[in-house]
This record gives structure tokens, sequence and C-alpha cells, in this order.
């Protein structure tokens, strides 16, 4: 994996904009701990969040963050090593930990969408985003299957975002993402590999620094389809797919058998595995690395990464959350800033 940007070039940047997550589930003691950790070395960054719920969450946990409400993220860095910056969003209704609430849908899209607008702006150095409760933003009528298709609205992006899952034992992005499996099949094409194989590539190399990206392709079905005896989308949708990455300079390989082309011996030979639906890249992802697995959004006009796990209302308030993928969302973030920032300046 690519190395973290530097302290130096970290700070030289704006302070990242950190959303609300669901209020109810654990993105506000994430939010602490991830203060905690980062305070002394960065990267910086503005919470998006209603200061009341912070602190009195501080509290109860019997965590030590004092919150220093701002008015934008320029205020953010200099205070950052002593108190926690945060944007006022404020709820519509008191957050109950484990107890998700449709009233304050408003206040976790808000937070969104300002984390993008200050982004596009230039004034935030990409978007970071605690983890959200579809089922409850569907109840008041979110029409988006999740994040990455939201963010790709907000940015008015021409082509759908693709998701990448990243830690440093893999990387991954599923052509088909937020549908049944049975959708997930009727939609897979030959074009929509392609299209995915290519933003990833472009995102490896512009995000991550790899200037000649290899991507491992997985067949779709067991064993690859063992030569159309187990389905016949390899040779029909998969193998025109990787002759197209390949005629456009990517180099791609496969289809290979997805049971065997996650083991460490497989992984060492490939950048990224392009695979055909979201179980099958994020299965192996969260075994390997649970804590350490970050969302990024590939396709966007900004950087935008967020922890690889959900809301966990279960144990929302207890104190018992691991902030390890939020920080390590947080250092990624940073480093695509960084990395996308040295090649604009780049002569």
């Amino acid at each position: 994996m690519a190395a973290h940007a530097t302290l130096a070039e970290m700070t030289a940047l704006p302070p990242l904009a950190l959303t609300m997550g669901d209020p109810a589930g654990i993105g506000g003691e994430l939010t602490l701990d991830a203060w905690t950790r980062l305070r002394a070395t960065g990267p910086s960054f503005v919470a998006l969040d209603d200061p009341r719920r912070l602190a009195d969450l501080a509290r109860r946990l019997g965590r030590d963050v004092p919150i220093a409400e701002v008015a934008g993220p320029e205020d953010a860095a200099a205070i950052f090593p002593q108190r926690l910056p945060v944007m006022t969003v404020r709820l519509a209704t008191p957050a109950v930990p484990g107890r998700p609430d449709p009233a304050n849908a408003p206040a976790v899209l808000g937070s969104i969408e300002r984390a993008v607008a200050l982004t596009q702006a230039g004034r935030a150095g990409g978007v970071v985003t605690n983890p959200i409760s579809k089922a409850t933003l569907y109840a008041t009528g979110f029409a988006f299957p999740g994040h990455t298709e939201y963010l790709g609205s907000l940015t008015g992006t021409s082509h759908p975002p693709v998701m990448l899952l990243a830690s440093p034992m893999l990387r991954v992005v599923p052509v088909t993402i937020h549908v049944s499996l049975r959708k997930a099949l009727e939609t897979l094409t030959t074009a929509e590999i392609v299209r995915t194989g290519l933003a990833l590539a472009g995102g490896l190399r512009e995000s991550f620094g790899i200037a000649a990206p290899r991507l491992a392709v997985a067949g779709l079905n067991p064993h690859a389809g063992e030569n159309g005896a187990m389905g016949d989308e390899e040779p029909r949708l998969v193998v025109p797919a990787i002759e197209a990455l390949r005629a456009a300079g990517v180099d791609a390989f496969g289809p290979l058998p997805p049971d065997t082309m996650f083991t460490p011996r497989a992984r060492a030979g490939y950048d990224a595995a392009l695979c055909m639906y979201h179980d099958q890249a994020l299965i192996p992802l969260k075994t390997l690395d649970m804590d350490g697995g970050v969302n990024v959004t590939l396709g966007l006009p900004i950087v935008r990464t967020s922890p690889d796990h959900g809301t966990a209302f279960d144990i929302a308030g207890t104190g018992r959350a691991d902030p390890s993928s939020l920080v390590a969302a947080l250092e990624l973030a940073a480093d695509m800033a960084a990395r996308r920032h040295h090649g604009r300046e780049a002569p």
C-alpha cells in the first residue's frame, strides 16, 4: 500500500471534513476517539456535528475531549491539538444510542452536504463520512442506494462513482454494488466491467501513486466458470472486458477463480482485485482486515473516504467501538488529498 502523506504535507492542506453519520450509532464516539489519537500528529479535521451531542457523549463515556465550535475549517487547524473543532449541525431531537430516529435524517444529510460543499470550495481537504443508517434514511424518502451514489449526485459526476475498499492487505472494487444478487447478475455487462476497471486504474494512479496498476479480475462463477461447465458469463462478459482494458493500456488479467485469488501468494501479484458483485469483494477484505479497512469513492472530483463498517447500533454509547477504521480513513484521505494536490501543482 502507498505510504501516508507526511505531517508536513497534511498540515499544508485544509483540514478534512468529518460528517456526523447516524447520531444513534457509533459515529460520535469514533469522532471523539479519533481526535484523541490524532490530535498530536494529524491529520486535522473538523466535525460537522451537534456540539452538544458530542460534549454530552464525551461526559457519559468519560472521554477528555474539549469541544470548540468553529465557523469553518479555516479555524480548525490551529486549535486541533487542544480541542475538537466542530461546525454546528443541530439535531431535531436528542439522539438515543441504538435507537435511530428519522427526525434526525435532515441533520445527517445536511452534514454530508456541507462537507461536500466545503471540499468543493477548497475549504476542506476531503470528506470523511461516519456510518449512516440507510434504512432510517429510506423511511424519510432518501432516494439513493447509499453514500456512494448520493455523493455522486451531490458532486454532479457524469458517471456513477466507484466504491473501492482498501486496507494494507488488500484493495477490492465490486462492479455491482448495493443491489440484490439477482439484480447484480441481471445488470452485469462487459461495458460496466470496463468502465469500473478504467476508473479503478485511474484512481490507483491519481490517489495512490501506483504508476502502472495491476488488476486481478475475478470470475463470476465457481472456478471462474470451469471453461463454461459452470456458466458462460466468463467468456461472454468478463473475458471481452479484460481484453478491452488491456487494449486501453491497463494491466488486467483473469478471469480468476474467486476462491483462490485472495490467498497471500495471489495477492502479491496484483494491486487491486476487480470483483463482479458486492460480497465477492467485501467478504475477503473484511475477513482479512476489518479494523483497517477503508471505503474510498473513486470517480469524484473530491476525496472521500469512510470507515469500512456500519452504525453498530448494538454497541452504540457503550464506548466499546474501535476507532481504528475511522483513523485509517482520515489518514488515507489526507494521503489522497496530498497526492492530488501534488499532482495539480506538478509542472
